[in-house]
């Protein structure tokens, strides 16, 4: 029996040697992560491989497995993006604000970190890093629990990881991995109260419901993506077509592809059948309202109700038609799961409604979705991208893992 309570426990007493640690120190070790994993590419890339063709024959979907799957380059990108987390400036110890306060006292508010931040994750073996990195980096001890589908891999990865810890005499349950990927395992972790001081989940709607259901922790949650990209009246219909294409089929099986694309009236008729030729091309199924139907050139099929609100994850999208650019806003917010929304249009006035009006956690112009990003933000790498509205939003790097602390000095103030 894996005691989930004994490994946490460890974890929050490592966060304490954790908090300790230097900002050349901490940079130091992420470099040794970086060097760790790369040095065993090879065996974790063929861990790996098996663990793929298992899912494949467990009819695993074509989105999930590019999700699971390493090759040499993905492990490239996860050493970089470590490397990058490491070379960013400190933020535990930045002062926020300081102030006098009654009596003459100094009063500081300065950022420190979490404690003990824990990941629950599916399938995605590179957030086994890059969660390592930017909870480390910030100063927080972290707690790893991948899916049963990438066990072996996350093992191989965290066995570099662990070795590195080694190096820098800090103890393994720094970075503690959860080899319980059993549902009940999942809810122990969800409920442990007083030994997580935040919990991040990394999945599909069912982890998210058993989210809401039964953690009893602090949560942030990494949510669906069902980013919208609306092509206004007054848009660059060649740079319009650049952007929907790059958001929905650069990369379709990750939360910030394009799932919804909605068009002006104006220029629904000539925009929709030109991009529906386009899709057609890239075997992009297409659903829609009757007038993108109707617009559509055969490509597309009418819709439903819930297909304006679904993540397809795949090379799937939906399309609808709008009168104004306020129709434009109400679909995206009615729909939207608060992920990522770009607008495509030269009229400045437009696009400032849209990005004022649309409640998503990132708006954008003349932008792909697929931006939505912490390496493409400058963070280095990501810990998630929070779909909620409280303490984070958007990718979460090394400050939305941090708190803050009012520190306050005198010469014996009393009230």
């Amino acid at each position: 029996m894996i005691d989930i309570h004994a490994q946490l426990r460890s974890a929050q007493d490592s966060s304490a040697d954790v908090r300790r640690l230097t900002a050349d120190q901490k940079s130091t070790l992420l470099y040794s992560i970086a060097d760790e994993v790369l040095n065993d590419a090879d065996l974790i890339i063929e861990i790996n491989s098996t663990e793929v063709e298992n899912a494949r024959r467990n009819s695993m979907e074509e989105s999930a497995l590019d999700r699971l799957a390493l090759d040499h380059q993905r492990i490239k990108s996860m050493v970089q993006a470590t490397k990058q987390v490491a070379d960013l400036d400190e933020v535990v110890g930045e002062v926020l604000d300081s102030f006098t306060g009654a009596s003459g006292i100094q009063i500081k508010k300065v950022r420190v970190p979490l404690g003990v931040v824990a990941v629950i994750y599916e399938n995605r073996p590179n957030v086994t890093m890059d969660s390592a990195a930017i909870a480390l980096k910030s100063s927080n001890a972290v707690v790893l629990r991948g899916s049963s589908s990438a066990l072996q891999t996350n093992k191989a990865i965290v066995a570099a990881i662990h070795r590195a810890l080694d190096v820098q005499n800090l103890a393994r349950s720094a970075v503690t991995f959860i080899q319980d990927s059993t549902r009940d395992g999942a809810k122990e972790l969800m409920q442990a109260r007083g030994l997580i001081d935040v919990l991040i989940p990394r999945g599909g709607e069912s982890l998210i419901n058993a989210i809401y259901e039964d953690a009893k922790v602090p949560y942030i949650i990494d949510g669906a993506g069902n980013c919208h990209v609306y092509v206004d009246k007054d848009a660059d219909l060649d740079m319009a077509e650049k952007i929907v294409l790059n958001s929905k089929i650069q990369r379709p099986s990750v939360c910030n592809s394009a799932e919804s694309l909605v068009v002006h009236r104006d220029v629904a008729k000539e925009f929709i059948e030109r991009i529906s030729k386009a899709f057609s091309k890239k075997n992009v199924a297409m659903v829609g309202d009757s007038c993108s139907v109707d617009f559509g050139a055969g490509n597309i099929t009418l819709g439903t109700e819930s297909d304006f609100g679904q993540e397809f994850l795949d090379l799937k999208i939906s399309i609808a038609v709008v009168e104004t650019l306020d129709g434009a806003i109400n679909h995206v917010n009615k729909y939207s799961t608060g992920h990522s929304e770009s607008i495509i249009t030269d009229n400045p006035d437009s696009a400032s409604r849209f990005m004022n009006e649309v409640t998503s956690a990132v708006v954008m112009h003349n932008t792909s979705t697929r931006f939505t990003d912490g390496e493409r933000f400058g963070f280095g790498a990501e810990i998630g991208i929070s779909t909620q509205k409280l303490h984070a939003r958007g990718p979460m790097a090394l400050r939305e893992l941090t708190t803050y602390q009012y520190r306050v000095h005198s010469d014996g103030a009393t009230v």
